[in-house]
C-alpha cells in the first residue's frame, strides 16, 4: 500500500521493523508501494539519524532570492547589465571571475533576481515548421560546414541603408565575419568571402538559403558566388525555402547579434562596424555557449588545413568523365548537335557520365545538374521517367545467393 500522510510515520517504523526481521528489500518495496530506492534511503536514514531521520523533511529550497546577500545580488545585476545574457552564462562568467566563492545561487534564483530587476526578457513563442528531409552535411568538427547569411537590413541613425553579412563555423559556432557590405551581390559576397577563406582556410561545405546571391534558378541552383565555391572544392548547400530551422545555430547567433547591437543601431555605419567587431570578439572569445558544455566557441575552433589558392582554379573531374566546354549562349555540342545548358555556365567546363546508350548524367564539379538525351538533344533536369523505371526494376530484382 501507497504513503498515507497521516500514517507515514508509523508505515516506515514497521517497515523497518520488517526489515530487521530478514524481509527483503524487493518483498518491502513490492509490499508498501514505493520503490527499492525509497526502502534504501529509510533504511540509511535510520542508520544515521534514528528514528527521528523517519520524519519527513521540507521540500522548500535551501536558498531563496530573499537569503542571497545583497553583495551577491549586486554583482548579479552588474554582470547582467555588462553582457546582457541569461542565468546560466551569468553563473558561469561569476564562477569563473570568483573561484574562491564557492556558492551562488542556482540559476533558477539569478533568473528570478533578473525579473524582479526588471533585466529579464519574455521571449515569443515561435512558430517551428517540420525540417526538411534533404540530408545536410556532419558537422562534427570545425570547418566542415559554415552557415551564411545577410542579417536584415537596417538603417543607421543618419538614414544609410547596412546589409551586414554573417559567416560562422557550424561545429564550433565561431564567428567568422560579421561586415556590412554596400550590395548584397554576388562580387561583393565574393569579397568577404575570399577574405575570410584567406584568413581560415576552406570549409568543405557552405550552408546558406535559397536567396541571391547564393542561389539562382539555373541547373542545381547555382550562382556566379557558389560556382566559385565548387572551384575551389567546396560544396554549397542550401536550406529548404522559407525553413530558417535548418540553419538554426546561425539565426540564433543573429538573435544575439540584433539584441546586443542593434537596440538601437549606432549613429553611422562606421561605428556601427565596430559595434560588429567588438560582438564578434566577445562572442567568440568571452560569451559561454550552452550547446559547448559553456565553453567558448575559440575553444573549440581552429583553421582549416586547405589554404585559400592564389588563383581560383578551374573544376576538376574524375577520370572517365567526358569534358565538354559550354559556349558563350550556355550551349553543350554533343556529336555536333547544340544542346542549350544555362548561360550561366558559359565558357566552363561540365562533366558528362554515360548512363546507358540514350542518357548521360551532366555534373559541374560534384554537382549533379541534370541528364542529356542525345536521342532528343536536349537537356532536363528532371531525372527521365525511363531511368527511374530502370532503378525501380534493378531494386526488384532480388540479390543472387
Amino acid at each position: 500500500m501507497p504513503w498515507k500522510e497521516t500514517r507515514a510515520m508509523d508505515q516506515r517504523v514497521q517497515l523497518l521493523q520488517e526489515y530487521d526481521e530478514g524481509e527483503t528489500v524487493t518483498a518491502l518495496a513490492e509490499a508498501y508501494g514505493v520503490s527499492r530506492k525509497t526502502v534504501h534511503k529509510w533504511i540509511k536514514r535510520r542508520e544515521e539519524e534514528g528514528v527521528a531521520g523517519l520524519q519527513d523533511r521540507s521540500r522548500a529550497p535551501h536558498t531563496s532570492p530573499q537569503e542571497v546577500s545583497q553583495e551577491v545580488i549586486e554583482r548579479i545585476l552588474a554582470e547582467r547589465r555588462k553582457w546582457n545574457w541569461g542565468p546560466r552564462k551569468l553563473l558561469r562568467k561569476l564562477a569563473e571571475a570568483e573561484p574562491e566563492r564557492k556558492h551562488w545561487p542556482a540559476p533558477s534564483t539569478i533568473a528570478m533576481i533578473l525579473k524582479r530587476a526588471g533585466l529579464s526578457v519574455t521571449r515569443k513563442r515561435r512558430l517551428r515548421t517540420p525540417p526538411f528531409g534533404q540530408p545536410f552535411a556532419s558537422v562534427d568538427g570545425p570547418n566542415r560546414t559554415w552557415c551564411a547569411d545577410f542579417k536584415g537590413w537596417f538603417r543607421t541613425g543618419d538614414g544609410v541603408r547596412c546589409d551586414p553579412l554573417t559567416i560562422t563555423d557550424a561545429h564550433s559556432r565561431y564567428l567568422l565575419r560579421c561586415q556590412i557590405t554596400p550590395k548584397t551581390d554576388g562580387k561583393h559576397a565574393a569579397a568577404i568571402f575570399e577574405a575570410a577563406f584567406r584568413e581560415y582556410g576552406l570549409p568543405e561545405v557552405i550552408r546558406t538559403d535559397n536567396g541571391t546571391p547564393f542561389s539562382t534558378r539555373a541547373p542545381g541552383g547555382l550562382s556566379r558566388l557558389s560556382m566559385r565555391w565548387v572551384r575551389l572544392g567546396i560544396l554549397p548547400e542550401r536550406t529548404a525555402p522559407a525553413s530558417p530551422q535548418e540553419n538554426g545555430r546561425h539565426e540564433r547567433m543573429h538573435r544575439t547579434l540584433k539584441q546586443d547591437t542593434l537596440n538601437p543601431p549606432a549613429a553611422n555605419p562606421r561605428q556601427q562596424q565596430k559595434r560588429f567587431h567588438d560582438f564578434q570578439r566577445i562572442y567568440n572569445e568571452q560569451r559561454p555557449h550552452e550547446a559547448l558544455d559553456y565553453d567558448t566557441p575559440a575553444k573549440h575552433y581552429q583553421p582549416s588545413l586547405r589554404p585559400m589558392p592564389r588563383r581560383i582554379p578551374e573544376v576538376e573531374y574524375p577520370a572517365g568523365l567526358v569534358l565538354r566546354r559550354i559556349q558563350n549562349h550556355g550551349d553543350l555540342y554533343y556529336k555536333d548537335q547544340r544542346i542549350f545548358i544555362s548561360e550561366i555556365f558559359a565558357r566552363q567546363l561540365l562533366g558528362l557520365r554515360q548512363v546507358d546508350d540514350r542518357y548521360f548524367e551532366v555534373f559541374y564539379g560534384m554537382l549533379l545538374l541534370g541528364w542529356l538525351d542525345i536521342e532528343r538533344n536536349r537537356f532536363m533536369r528532371k531525372k527521365p521517367k525511363a531511368l527511374e523505371q530502370q532503378d525501380d526494376e534493378s531494386a526488384a530484382v532480388p540479390a543472387a545467393e
